[in-house]
């Protein structure tokens, strides 16, 4: 009968309270800060670049690190020049975001405009009113800068080359390309256009984020296949990708008015640089410009795993109204802290948690992971749920209070 009476009384409890009973864990957003030391590498201050250490030759250049976006060189990086080819970056990337947003398919088809074929420049020569895959059309302007592929794309996504430039436009924006404004998709003269540096790099760097990219940005050569058993030689314009250890991706661009530009990647370990170089007097500069940023990089450089894509956190979510009082988090991508060799100092990481009342889906986004390093932010990322947590029924309040009663 006692045993009956508490279950009575836990019931009329909550019946008074209603269906949506809430445990003594409130439901607002907690976070949680760690602090850890550096043991072997210094976490390198985002002012520590190496500016008296290399010197380029073109009008301007720039280097980062592509997980924290810490710049290791800077030369006249917010110049506003033209980047002739290299505006192709932007059009890749809106590519890549339309495919991922699922408003484009990569194997469908697309028919080629008159227009987009008569383009001149680098071009793979398409044929007009024809049918080519969005595959083979994102893989001849990786790898060989191709114009008319660049416009049938741009007709395709938007309907016509000068609404996808304002796509464009808006994308630089959006990214934090301030110092860019594009005129067409190809990246051939035209007024107003113009980027610098350091937009150029971010643009490559929102592109690489796109795993997709890969496949088509370590190619070296290859056939373009048109209609009817045509084929075109391609091969990639971005000589890295061969003759540099860990070279996968960038763009090339020359115009006489550019001069010879390269924005280019290269990955090693966990390390992976972002160089740029605008307004190159020659083509052969520009290689050897970035692959001496990128050796000054990889000599100087490392990358520390701080936390790992898929792997629970020290700490924790608690959740209110739930089956289980707490679940399991992980951050969505591995993050890095960059460090320069030789020095030591100390970051700092925080989990802010914004999501805490059932029901949890598994994967489901429930906070974020925030890197600083010296007080500043240098990366964030999102927090996962590991497991599914239910909601709590009226039953399961009814167990928990009769246990709590016997305790």
């Amino acid at each position: 009968m006692k045993k009956l009476g508490k279950w009575m009384i836990g019931a009329a409890i909550l019946c008074s309270l209603g269906t949506n009973v809430v445990t003594n864990v409130e439901d607002k957003a907690a976070s949680y800060a760690y602090e850890i030391a550096c043991e072997e590498d210094a976490c390198i201050s985002v002012d520590a670049v190496a500016k008296d250490a290399l010197h380029t030759r073109g009008k301007s250049a720039y280097m980062m690190d592509f997980s924290t976006k810490t710049p290791m060189y800077a030369y006249n990086e917010k110049e506003r020049l033209p980047i002739a080819s290299m505006c192709k970056i932007m059009t890749l990337l809106l590519s890549f975001d339309a495919i991922e947003e699922g408003t484009l398919d990569i194997h469908e088809e697309i028919c080629v405009s008159e227009r987009a074929a008569s383009m001149g420049g680098s071009q793979v020569f398409l044929e007009a009113n024809a049918k080519y895959s969005v595959y083979n059309l994102i893989k001849s302007i990786v790898v060989c800068s191709a114009n008319d592929s660049c416009v049938a794309m741009a007709e395709r996504i938007a309907g016509s080359e000068a609404l996808f430039v304002d796509k464009m436009n808006d994308k630089a924006q959006e990214i934090g390309a301030e110092d860019t404004l594009f005129a067409n998709c190809t990246g051939l003269p035209k007024e107003p256009q113009y980027s610098c540096a350091k937009d150029v790099a971010i643009m490559l760097r929102s592109l690489l984020e796109h795993e997709k990219y890969y496949e088509f940005g370590k190619v070296w050569m290859d056939k373009f296949e048109h209609p009817k058993g045509r084929y075109t030689e391609i091969s990639n314009t971005n000589k890295l990708v061969r003759f540099y250890d860990g070279c996968d991706g960038g763009k090339t661009g020359f115009t006489n008015e550019a001069g010879f530009c390269l924005a280019a990647t290269a990955k090693r370990n966990d390390l992976r640089i972002i160089s740029v170089v605008i307004g190159e007097e020659t083509s052969s500069n520009r290689f050897d410009d970035v692959r001496t940023m990128f050796d000054y990089a990889f000599a100087n450089y490392t990358n520390a795993l701080v936390v790992e894509e898929n792997t629970a956190i020290e700490q924790p979510l608690p959740v209110s109204g739930g089956k289980e009082k707490t679940v399991n988090v992980c951050p969505s991508r591995s993050m890095y802290s960059l460090q320069k060799r030789g020095e030591t100092s100390k970051y700092q990481v925080e989990a802010h948690f914004d999501r805490t009342a059932a029901p949890i889906e598994k994967g489901e986004r429930v906070g974020e992971m925030i890197l600083f390093r010296e007080g500043v932010e240098v990366d964030r990322v999102d927090l996962l749920a590991m497991e599914s947590v239910r909601k709590a029924n009226i039953f399961d309040r009814l167990q928990e209070i009769a246990r709590n009663w016997n305790g």
